[in-house]
Order: structure tokens, then C-alpha cells, then sequence
């Protein structure tokens, strides 16, 4: 994490990273940690605290419903312990409560009725999204994560349910797979920067081969 001399107070805006299995979110997340200054928190996967943790990963109907009202729940939670941190200018999320619908056994509007809210309302608490594509089986996927179950086929199909997830945000980020993970990284983290407030993004490290530091107007992508 980079020190930062900027001490003027910021709004605080919530930004969720999300993609499917294997398409490179861990490894951005620390590029992030490593690039940004302390203005910029990352919240840890409530998925991977509720399965690491021990949570049982039942293939039932039941089994699965209850993880994912476990995760959301987590998910909340986690936002809600950033929202008392003061002069948090990004919150950066590791996945949203958005992603549970993905993931959900049953139809979308059987989630939000379970979780009790709405699509509207998860959507509206997020200022972007920045979602990573999953790539193909000879694109690079892999099981490097342990906690990662799925086969390149099962993954491309969850990162397909993601996309249809989130498509009504009005500020979604899409960064397909690339030839490299760097070029994939270097465009995800140039819209990250261009989230955070003018007078922080000076601080922003320039990452060898990663991070430029020229402004590019990126714009949301639309699938």
C-alpha cells in the first residue's frame, strides 16, 4: 500500500470487483494493494470466509440456498464494517450482493425474496462495477484457487450468469480475457484509478508493465 499524504475528507464510493471463476480476481486485488494508496480498501470474498471457514458445500437445493444467504449476508456486513472506516474514498468489494443471483439454485426473484430486498436496491448501492471475464480452458483457466471447484465449462457459464446479473448497472466496467493476465490487469486497474478522487490518483504506483499513468477515459462497456 502506497502512502498518502492527501488528507482531505471524500465521499466514499463502493466499487465491486467481479468476474467468474479463475478470471484473475485475486491476483488483481493484490496488483491493487500494492498500487493504490490507503484511500483505497479491499474487502476480502465473503464467499471464501464462508467456505473457508467451514460452511458445508452441499450440491442440494436447500444445501445451496442456504450458502448463498450466508454469503450475502457476510457480504453486508463486511460493507458495513468499511462504511465506519473514515476517509475511505474507494471501498473496493470483492464481489457484491448482486453476484448471489448467479449462483442461486432457483430463480432471481426467488433470491432477492429470500435475502429480503430488491434488485433495485443492490444495485443502487454500488457506484461501478468492474467485471473480469473468465477465460477459457485454453485461455489460461485454471485451479490454482483451492477453493475453487468448478471446470472451465461449469466457470464460463457462471461468469455468463454474472454478466446477465449485473447488466442493469448504469456503470459496468467489461474487461475481457487477454493474451497476457498483464494486459488484462493494466485496463482493469486504469479504470479502478479513474475511480478514485483527482488529488489521490498522483499516488497512484506505476506498477512496472501494469499501470500507465495517463488518464484514458475509460467508459462502461456494455456486453
Amino acid at each position: 500500500m502506497i502512502r498518502c499524504a492527501c488528507t482531505v475528507p471524500h465521499p466514499r464510493r463502493r466499487v465491486v470487483l467481479t468476474g467468474g471463476p479463475g478470471a484473475g480476481k485475486t491476483a488483481l486485488l493484490e496488483l491493487v494493494r500494492q498500487s493504490f494508496c490507503a484511500h483505497v480498501q479491499v474487502l476480502p470474498e465473503s464467499a471464501s470466509i464462508v467456505f473457508g471457514g467451514g460452511f458445508p458445500r452441499e450440491d442440494t437445493v436447500e444445501g445451496e440456498s442456504a450458502a448463498q444467504r450466508a454469503i450475502f449476508h457476510v457480504q453486508r456486513e463486511l460493507e458495513s464494517i468499511a462504511d465506519s472506516h473514515v476517509n475511505r474514498a474507494v471501498v473496493l468489494c470483492d464481489r457484491g450482493t448482486v453476484d448471489g443471483v448467479a449462483y442461486w439454485p432457483g430463480s432471481s426473484g426467488q433470491f432477492w425474496t429470500s435475502v429480503q430486498t430488491t434488485i433495485e436496491a443492490e444495485l443502487g448501492r454500488y457506484d461501478a462495477v468492474i467485471h473480469l471475464r473468465t477465460p477459457s480452458k485454453n485461455g489460461g483457466y485454471n485451479h490454482q484457487n483451492p477453493l475453487r471447484i468448478e471446470s472451465a465449462t461449469v466457470a464460463a457459464d457462471i461468469d455468463a450468469r454474472i454478466l446477465e446479473a449485473w447488466k442493469n448497472h448504469p456503470r459496468r466496467f467489461i474487461v475481457e480475457s487477454s493474451v497476457t493476465f498483464m494486459e488484462k490487469a493494466t485496463r482493469a486497474l486504469e479504470i479502478l484509478r479513474l475511480e478514485v478522487p483527482q488529488c489521490c490518483r498522483a499516488h497512484v504506483a506505476v506498477v512496472p508493465g501494469v499501470l500507465g499513468t495517463n488518464d484514458r477515459g475509460a467508459r462502461p462497456e456494455t456486453s
